[in-house]
């Protein structure tokens, strides 16, 4: 079907086959039969929007006040990790405790830390605590129904505050050096419909003294960010869009044979972040606006909690370039993502355990 505001029609033809799903904003051409449906012959998307640059934000808002422009430091590395899903028991221990000394520099050799050395923010993109989610699947929901009688649907001694502890504790343990930019995921404590809402300071008593009062300009140099899922700001003059992975997940069901980076870079194309919500995947019903249609290209683009790690650079029509990085679960991979900002150069360290005798 194609759909507007003044109706829906039914199209056939060969080009709609494997190109589209749900929600893709575009333009087709075609002519109508006799039944009164639409053979589509070609079909045409917006591609690329306009692509600011670096440091065009803040410059303008230099002008604006009229103060003279600065000159900009060589910028560092920004480390990207995703599903941490803490669970709160002692398995949790070895990894973070890995992942914590790699990103203070406490557990490398002299190559290891100089990259160390450089990392000047960690962005955790969704699913820092793992069951945590105020929906429940059916499979839980079923098992807790038969176990006790709940009231008004809710048990208070099921409740677990450790992971959320283990996580408060993680993130201040890293504030003092790194700046943190996290965004919540699937299945952590925040609304189900996107865009999710910054994960609530009364989940971090500890790290939360970190965060910084709402700023001037959408880029913060220091402290605790929680942010929303889809997130947008920019990080060293760059515009970065991410997401904790369920646009990329969920559109995914409905393709065959593609990977995770042609999703993004179609989204982008699109210029629709999450073209399958409202349909399959829960979206706030805004009426005057969308704030999950890209008005402007980001630089890089990343989402969290993929199946495996990937990257690419794609070229748009206008000489816009986008990094596209695809970040895999950490508790299932233990691999952190790391993009020199100079550069845009990607680089994928893992922390783990070495078995004797591997």
């Amino acid at each position: 079907m194609l759909e507007d505001e003044s109706g829906r029609l039914r199209v056939i033809g060969e080009t709609l086959n494997s190109h589209y799903v749900t929600g893709c904003i575009l333009a087709a051409l075609g002519t109508e039969k006799a039944d009164g449906a639409f053979q589509v012959i070609a079909t045409q998307y917006a591609d690329l929007p306009r692509q600011p640059q670096r440091w065009e934000r803040e410059d303008s808002d230099r002008t604006a006040g009229k103060k003279l422009k600065k000159e900009h430091d060589r910028s560092g590395k920004v480390a990207i990790v995703s599903g941490l899903e803490i669970t709160g028991t002692e398995d949790d221990d070895l990894t973070l405790d890995l992942l914590l000394e790699y990103l203070t520099g406490e557990a490398t050799g002299p190559t290891e830390q100089s990259n160390a050395a450089r990392i000047t923010r960690l962005i955790v993109a969704g699913n820092s605590l793992s069951h945590a989610s105020p929906i429940i699947s059916r499979e839980d929901f079923a098992t807790k129904k038969s176990q006790k009688k709940q009231v008004y649907g809710y048990d208070a001694s099921a409740y677990n505050a450790t992971p959320a502890e283990k996580l408060d504790t993680f993130l201040t343990q890293i504030l003092p050096t790194l700046p943190i930019t996290i965004l919540p995921g699937a299945s952590d404590p925040a609304n189900v419909a996107l865009p999710q809402q910054p994960l609530h300071p009364a989940l971090f008593p500890h790290s939360r003294a970190f965060a910084n009062p709402p700023a001037q300009s959408n880029e913060s140099l220091q402290g605790l960010d929680s942010v929303t899922n889809p997130w947008e700001g920019d990080i060293e003059g760059w515009r970065c869009l991410g997401t904790g992975g369920q646009t990329v997940e969920d559109l995914l069901k409905y393709v065959e044979e593609v990977e995770p980076l042609e999703v993004m870079e179609m989204m982008l194309r699109w210029r629709c972040i999450a073209p399958t919500a409202p349909d399959t995947l829960w979206c706030y019903p805004f009426q005057d606006d969308d704030p999950l249609l890209l008005r402007e290209c980001p630089h890089i683009y990343f989402a969290g909690n993929m199946d495996k790690f990937g990257r690419r650079v794609i070229d748009g029509p206008a000489g816009q370039k986008v990094l596209l990085v695809a970040v895999p679960r950490f508790r299932e991979t233990g691999q952190i993502v790391l993009v020199d900002m100079e550069s845009m150069e990607v680089e994928l360290v893992e922390c783990g355990v070495v078995q004797p005798g591997s």
